[in-house]
């Protein structure tokens, strides 16, 4: 049974290997490279035509989207450097001063092209080539081994399943809750005891830090979207982008409002320095508060990246149940700090800065303030997508395409997912 057990294991780390978008991607290089070698050592007189899978590999892009929408482009960049590093091989060849001029001529040549972003492309692909092309006639099959690359290049990505990076982007959002929820967690627990000046600016920087994980996360989920639109392997993509960038919007919300709470528990504990932040039982009801969000953020994440209706519908009560009960320890600690400004009057703005806090977070995380948020968003894409392709709006109006239509396919039935 053991060994059955071990064997199990295995394959299945080797289907999910199999199924990692990384795989597929190096899959799809290697194989574009390969077949643009082959086709080009029938076509090419070179002997090793080497140019072609070099093309190949420049052209090929990770997700469908951008093929379409920067691949051409990028073949634009490649095939200006390589004409460019064929002149130079003709004229010169390859030396120090050639390669130097042979950089600036391609930078030269690749703003005139307007390749935009590609521009630094089109002198890697100059000297890239320039090192393997030879001197004479045989210089010019590398146009035609140039063409043979960046033609294989775009039909693989159009022929074999680009890869869907949303898994990825995913876990992304999901780790970047259960930091929230760490943070959270140190945060109450030094606010229900007497807190050191040093600590909570500590804890002030720590949610700091969490901007530089926010813009990792928005870098995955900007491939994941990409990688979304126009993939045949893919239904309602639109849906699934809007649900995960709204996710993300609500969870940079809650990071600067922590960061804002960091530093009223920060300013609080110099006030108050040596004594404690909070009475016992405020201080108590605040742990417990911060405990119940924490275990909300986490949730949330998981709603807004579950895609199978039955699991988002179990994520979302979930979600529900905890801010309810984060709402009662909330109207709680509201009683006891409202009994703490009685008592002492003259510090009450920073404790009133707290419970102002929390208590947008809780707004942010709310289920209704997310389901109108979705729905304002959908609106605008559509409305976006209606200015970019009136042709196509008026096709799909044509058909009886409505957009309540298209929201009750995808699964959008008015709840936050």
């Amino acid at each position: 049974m053991r060994e059955v057990r071990e064997w199990t294991a295995r394959a299945t780390r080797i289907m999910h290997k199999r199924r990692d978008p990384v795989v597929v991607q190096t899959f799809r290089s290697a194989t574009a490279a390969t077949i643009a070698y082959v086709i080009a050592l029938r076509l090419s007189p070179e002997a090793a035509p080497l140019t072609a899978p070099l093309t190949a590999l420049l052209v090929v892009q990770v997700t469908l989207y951008a093929t379409l929408t920067n691949g051409f482009r990028r073949v634009n960049a490649v095939v200006t450097g390589v004409l460019v590093a064929i002149a130079f091989s003709l004229l010169v060849g390859l030396t120090w001063w050639s390669l130097a001029m042979l950089l600036v001529a391609a930078l030269v040549v690749g703003r005139l092209v307007r390749v935009e972003e590609y521009v630094p492309e089109v002198a890697i692909s100059a000297m890239l080539v320039l090192g393997v092309t030879t001197v004479g006639d045989t210089a010019w099959a590398r146009v035609v081994e140039t063409l043979i690359g960046a033609t294989v290049g775009l039909a693989c990505n159009l022929l074999l399943a680009p890869p869907v990076w949303v898994e990825e982007a995913g876990e992304s959002i999901e780790d970047l809750a259960r930091r929230l929820r760490q943070l959270m967690l140190r945060m109450g627990e030094e606010a229900a005891g007497g807190t050191p000046v040093d600590r909570a600016a500590e804890r002030l920087h720590e949610a700091r830090r969490l901007d530089h994980d926010i813009v990792e996360v928005d870098a995955a989920l900007r491939q994941a979207e990409d990688s979304l639109r126009l993939n045949p392997r893919v239904q309602d993509s639109v849906l699934h982008r809007v649900v995960m960038r709204t996710g993300l919007d609500t969870l940079e919300i809650c990071t600067v409002v922590l960061r804002v709470l960091a530093r009223s528990l920060t300013d609080l504990a110099k006030e108050r320095e040596p004594k404690p932040l909070f009475e016992a039982e405020t201080g108590a009801a605040l742990e417990q508060l911060l405990s119940e969000i924490a275990d909300a953020v986490v949730s949330f994440a998981v709603l807004v990246t579950t895609h199978l209706s039955t699991s988002a519908e179990s994520a979302e009560e979930r979600l529900a149940a905890e801010l309810r009960t984060a709402a009662g320890t909330r109207d709680k600690l509201a009683l006891l700090l409202r009994e703490e400004a009685e008592r002492d009057p003259g510090h009450w703005q920073l404790p009133g800065a707290v419970l102002t806090e929390v208590n947008r977070i809780l707004d942010e995380l709310d289920t209704e303030h997310r389901t109108r948020r979705l729905f304002e968003e959908l609106d605008r894409v559509s409305r976006e997508q209606r200015a970019r392709m009136p042709r196509l709006t008026r096709l799909r109006e044509r058909l009886g395409v409505t957009e309540q239509l298209w929201r009750n396919r995808a699964g959008f039935d008015g709840r936050s997912r």
